[in-house]
């Protein structure tokens, strides 16, 4: 059961009860809708992170699932679980992370240094000068950035999941969760 009851829709502004129209009815948007000068950024950003990254699709999902398990996120977990599957992140990589096997030969390259880099960023302030270096061979400085954005994007995402014990109540497969309007237009 959530800790904190739905915000009364008469203390919602105008401009956010708008913004919050166009999006599917979901329990965390109503949660975030607490903060109502917040709310609207926080799913820009969210946005943004499906639609402004450099970052290809594959390393922003790996990165989630990695927040997700290091921060116990089933909610996150749930919901990017199929989005993650759409982008090519198969079930053995899915199963790796959840069991916390960063270490796992059956990774590529790649994947294990993206993946122990996302860990390491939520366990501790510092990554030791040996991932760093390993995660500059393999992402741009830009996608560098993108990486640690999402990471902190997808650890307050967590937080306000499992701190106030919003409840799954939809998963929304490949869809990007609060994409833009057009999107949800469907």
């Amino acid at each position: 059961m959530p800790r904190l009851a739905d915000p009364d829709p008469n203390a919602i502004p105008a401009d956010v009860r708008d913004v919050l129209s166009a999006l599917p009815p979901d329990p965390m948007v109503k949660m975030l809708t607490h903060s109502v000068g917040t709310v609207n950024l926080f799913i820009q950003l969210a946005r943004a992170q499906f639609t402004s990254l450099e970052l290809p699709a594959r390393s922003r999902e790996l990165v989630i699932l990695t927040v997700a398990e290091y921060t116990e996120c089933e909610f996150v977990a749930a919901q990017h679980r199929p989005m993650s599957e759409a982008a090519g992140v198969d079930r053995a990589t899915r199963e790796i992370i959840t069991s916390r096997d960063i270490d796992n030969p059956a990774l590529s390259g790649h994947d294990r240094t993206l993946i122990r880099f996302a860990a390491e960023v939520v366990r501790s302030p510092r990554v030791p000068d040996d991932l760093f270096d390993e995660v500059r061979h393999i992402l741009s400085e830009r996608e560098i950035v993108e990486v640690l954005q999402v990471i902190g994007y997808y650890w307050s995402f967590g937080r306000v999941a499992t701190v106030l014990n919003v409840e799954l109540t939809t998963v929304y497969g490949d869809e990007p969760l609060l994409t833009d309007e057009t999107e949800r237009a469907e």
